[in-house]
């Protein structure tokens, strides 16, 4: 349990940079134009394919990851 209470602030830090990687990555649906009432494309069904898909579903599985070792601060403090 001590190990674990050792490495678990390196582990949120590095679970951390790899969701905000994740998130940068990934492609805006709403451009800036739309932000202030240009025409935008809401309309069209965006789907995801290849390297995009793998950024997605990769940023989920690390949120949760990000959000169990919270959970697990917070019980092993």
């Amino acid at each position: 349990m001590m190990i674990l209470q050792n490495f678990l602030p390196y582990i949120q830090i590095i679970l951390s940079l790899l969701l905000i990687a994740g998130i940068l990555l990934q492609q805006s649906e709403a451009s800036l134009g739309s932000a202030f009432g240009g025409d935008s494309f809401s309309s069209v069904q965006h789907t995801r394919r290849g390297f995009e898909k793998i950024i997605f579903n990769a940023t989920i599985v690390v949120a949760v990851l990000f959000v169990i070792s919270g959970f697990l601060a917070l019980i092993i403090r």
